[in-house]
Order: C-alpha cells, then sequence, then structure tokens
C-alpha cells in the first residue's frame, strides 16, 4: 500500500513539472512587524520572502510595520488591494505585552486555521523544546486571503514556509477560491 501511494506521489510531481508553476504561482506578500527591527535588521522577513520565491510563487510587496493594531491592519489592506492571496506577518506572536499581531489579525478573520498553529508548534517543541507553547502563530482566511502569523525568528519563518505554508499553499487557496 505504502509504496503504491509513493508511486501517485512522483506521478503528481511530475505532473507539476509538466505545467510549470507559472500557472500555479500564488501571489504573496510578506509583512514583519517589529518596534525594534529596521529593514537592515529583519531577518525573518528575507527568509519568508526568499523561500517563496524559491517554491515558485510571486512576490507581490513587502513591508516593515511597527506592532501596533493599526499599522498592522493598515499594512494587511496595502497586501489584499494588491491582490495578495497568501500574507505572511512575522513577528509579535510571543507574550510580550507589544505581541498584539495575533489578536490583531484574528479578530478579522472569516476562519481560523486552527491547524496551522497546532502544527507549527509540535513542529517547534521537536526543535526547541517546551518553549514552543510560549508561541501563538495562528493562520486564517481573510477576504479571500489566508493569512499566516508566525514569530521573527529566521528559523521559526523557514520552518513555517518549508514545512507547512509551500506543501499547501497552491491546493489551499484553490479550496479557499472554489
Amino acid at each position: 500500500m505504502a509504496h503504491e501511494g509513493h508511486d501517485h506521489h512522483h506521478a503528481d510531481h511530475d505532473h507539476h513539472h509538466h505545467h510549470g508553476h507559472a500557472q500555479s504561482a500564488v501571489g504573496c506578500w510578506v509583512i514583519t512587524c517589529s518596534d525594534s527591527r529596521t529593514a537592515a535588521t529583519d531577518e525573518g522577513g528575507p527568509v519568508a520572502k526568499k523561500l517563496l520565491i524559491a517554491a515558485g510563487h510571486t512576490l507581490l510587496g513587502s513591508e516593515l510595520v511597527k506592532d501596533e493594531p493599526a499599522a498592522i491592519v493598515h499594512a494587511l489592506e496595502h497586501a489584499l488591494e494588491h491582490g495578495a492571496r497568501c500574507v505572511i506577518f512575522t513577528g509579535g506572536t510571543g507574550v510580550g505585552r507589544r505581541d498584539v499581531t495575533v489578536e490583531t489579525l484574528e479578530a478579522k478573520f472569516d476562519k481560523q486555521l486552527d491547524g496551522f498553529g497546532e502544527l507549527f508548534r509540535s513542529l517547534s517543541f521537536q526543535e526547541i523544546g517546551t518553549k514552543a507553547w510560549l508561541s501563538r502563530a495562528t493562520a486564517g482566511v481573510i477576504h479571500g486571503a489566508l493569512v499566516f502569523v508566525v514569530p521573527g525568528s529566521p528559523k521559526a519563518v523557514e520552518l513555517a514556509v518549508t514545512k507547512l505554508i509551500v506543501p499547501e499553499l497552491e491546493h489551499a487557496v484553490r479550496e479557499m477560491l472554489r
């Protein structure tokens, strides 16, 4: 049985290669939320951008904003206006008083995708141990876009994008738009 499934996966994989990435590329937007980082010191944002592009997706834009509700909502609206179907926020997911990214965006979710945060913390636990439960990483759908909120550390961003977001992004967008 397992062997059959393995073959099927390869067939699927080849299928994608024949069509190329162009028609299944998802328009993405990356937003770094931080009070302390500048474009020069932002580490998580560039990792997300690099990995999305490497996976064949289109980077429509990116921003660095203060960890403040008004700035976060404005950046989200900007991404949606530009047609982004995948918006990744990095930063502001901890338990600090200034960490407001999660509350701000969850209030806007049309649908919450609990599985993203659950899997992210489960995978994080394997890498960083019990500190993983301090992360409030989350995801949801807002006005026809998948919105992901991940910690700002490069390792956390890499984990979220490579292990969780990229493998399902095209499929998730198709499902969402049906």
